[in-house]
């Protein structure tokens, strides 16, 4: 990374990030400090249209655990305490909170465990929720409404509750503008057409972790078509991103990342400028959020990460 006097060497990286989906791999990997002395980190996700952002929202996980007491359904159900009604409840009370609920906020969730045998007052019941909102502030607003409900399904049945947060909450992706606007000029030089920002602000999208990257270090996470209509996290979406179709628009969109972290890297000013970006943009959340990791400030080395 050179130490000594005269220009530092550049260089990019590929750094494989496992466990989005479940655990937030990335947020290990920011607190094993492996985005140190970085300047930049780039990511794409597939999708159904080509944006250089979408507001992928802040997310909590959570497990509720009822505890009731067993007993016969039939023959003296007055003896037991019903942990399949406080997990009824507290999914009806979830959903007469949505009305209160602001149009940007997502609430979802099973029930994993509802019981034995018909016949067997259910004695415990498990649920499992995700959280989201556009902002560490509203979720934390949210998360609280919805523990409530969670604690109320418990009182009204006598049943013991047990509420556990996932290890790792994920964190709005923070954009950067002008990240952004030389990438758009990259993809359209290799025929990308992106969707329009009217599309982009009416609209929200799914979470991940690499927006607690975003919050060490300036970030660019746009997302691209692979040449099929389908919806994420659908069988047919699964066999159109394995098709030889969708390789083309993956490379396509590896190379438009692989211009900008050149530009990022040779054009005189533009890193300063990203580093401005990231400085106001954080700023504006931090006054949101308790910060977790946000006592870590992205390095001043002459990198740039890439992946995708």
């Amino acid at each position: 990374r050179g130490r000594g006097p005269g220009p530092q060497p550049r260089w990019i990286t590929v750094l494989g990030t496992p466990a989005e989906e479940q655990g937030g791999g990335k947020i290990d990997l920011i607190n094993a400090g492996a985005f140190d002395g970085l300047d930049v980190v780039f990511m794409a996700h597939p999708s159904q249209e080509n944006a250089a952002y979408l507001p992928d929202v802040a997310e909590h996980d959570v497990t509720v655990k009822y505890y009731g007491k067993a007993s016969h359904a039939a023959a003296y159900p007055w003896e037991g305490v019903n942990a399949l009604d406080a997990a009824v409840l507290a999914y009806n009370n979830l959903s007469v909170l949505r009305q209160q609920m602001k149009p940007t906020w997502r609430v979802h969730g099973v029930i994993k465990n509802g019981g034995v045998k018909p016949n067997i007052i259910p004695s415990y019941t498990e649920l499992e929720f995700y959280l989201r909102a556009p902002s560490m502030k509203d979720l934390s607003v949210l998360t609280e409404k919805v523990e409530n409900c969670f604690k109320s399904a418990a009182l009204a049945t006598g049943c013991k509750v047990e509420i556990k947060g996932g290890e790792n909450d994920y964190y709005n992706v923070l954009p950067n503008k002008s990240l952004q606007k030389v990438y758009k000029e990259n993809g359209k030089k290799l025929g990308i057409e992106f969707i329009s920002e009217d599309c982009i602000l009416n609209g929200l999208s799914g979470s991940t972790d690499f927006g607690n990257v975003t919050f060490v270090v300036p970030g660019l996470h746009p997302y691209f078509y692979i040449g099929s209509d389908a919806l994420n996290h659908t069988e047919q979406y699964t066999e159109a991103a394995g098709s030889q179709n969708a390789q083309f628009y993956a490379l396509r969109t590896a190379k438009a990342l692989a211009m900008t972290a050149l530009d990022v890297i040779f054009k005189p000013g533009l890193l300063d400028i990203v580093r401005e970006d990231f400085r106001q943009v954080k700023l504006k959340e931090e006054g949101q959020i308790n910060p977790v990791e946000l006592n870590k400030e992205s390095g001043v080395g002459t990198g740039a990460c890439a992946s995708h």
